[in-house]
């Protein structure tokens, strides 16, 4: 019998045990979500609930964290903590079947404990932009194994979305108005959101500019800093519990009170969540913004 030569012997052999490795490698994502246990579920981050809700899907819901405060029906659940403070003894307490999370939830020490617990621990991408909400709306809809569903309701929510955006960012570029958004002021500090946030994503989809785009995340920002970033509107959540600078305090600072915005008093404060969120009602925040900014 006539041998065959020995480079075809060996390829025979990789293929062979390539077979072999493939055969033993992990199911996909979407393989594992179909068999995902859900029917007890922990959401973390506000916007991973409301997708929950969204989806019809809430009963599976057996606890949630501070930042899910919508829809209503939300804050009767358990509260397991803030997001980015979690405690994984408060959370396997709840004896969940899975546990959701928005990328960036933390800190890490908590996650590997989740994680490396019989619970299954999923996150969800976190990106602020049009794009980014579809994904998570996508990620939370496989998980659930509802993926007609969120397909449904990625095209409600882009639709809205194409409308909103669209409707904003007709205005000139010369007529779009700076926009600082202050997270915070301590000590007489500002600290501003650069590129990358949140805030920069939503300042940008109302049609309109972020003041301090010059930096990545958020960072306090030094006199000259804000004197030269000359902003014509100041924007900032409305935390509800009374926390944070009032208007008079922010017109006291004295870089702030050489800006535009200052001496025009344009203040905008909204809804954290809603603002910031960046799930399914994110095209009302977008309408709402450019309409405090423009007043139209």
């Amino acid at each position: 019998m006539r041998k065959e030569p020995r480079h075809q012997r060996l390829w025979a052999l990789a293929f062979s045990v390539a077979a072999i490795v493939l055969s033993l490698a992990p199911v996909s994502n979407s393989l594992a979500a179909e068999t995902l246990d859900t029917t007890r579920l922990v959401s973390v981050g506000g916007d991973v609930t409301e997708i929950v809700y969204a989806l019809g899907e809430q009963d599976r819901l057996i606890a949630r964290d501070t930042t899910s405060m919508y829809p209503e029906a939300a804050m009767k659940l358990p509260d397991i903590g803030y997001m980015r403070a979690l405690s994984p003894e408060g959370i396997l307490a709840m004896n969940p079947t899975a546990i959701i999370a928005i990328e960036g939830s933390g800190p890490p020490e908590a996650l590997n404990v989740l994680k490396s617990a019989s619970v299954p621990f999923e996150t969800v991408p976190n990106a602020y932009t049009r794009e980014g909400i579809l994904a998570k709306i996508d990620r939370v809809g496989e998980l659930l194994g509802q993926p007609d569903k969120a397909k449904a309701l990625e095209e409600k929510v882009g639709a809205d979305l194409d409308a909103a955006i669209s409707d904003a960012t007709k205005r000139p570029e010369s007529e779009r108005k700076r926009v600082l958004f202050i997270l915070s002021m301590q000590g007489g500090k500002i600290m501003a959101s650069g590129t990358g946030t949140a805030a920069d994503g939503i300042i940008k989809l109302s049609g309109s500019v972020n003041a301090v785009g010059n930096f990545p995340g958020y960072k306090p920002l030094t006199d000259e800093a804000i004197v030269e970033a000359k902003p014509e509107v100041i924007l900032m959540m409305n935390r509800g519990d009374g926390s944070g600078p009032g208007d008079e305090d922010l017109l006291k600072q004295p870089a702030l009170a050489l800006t535009p915005a200052a001496q025009n008093k344009a203040i905008i404060r909204m809804d954290g969540l809603h603002l910031l969120g960046f799930g399914p009602r994110t095209a009302g925040a977008v309408r709402a913004l450019n309409a405090a900014i423009y007043g139209s």
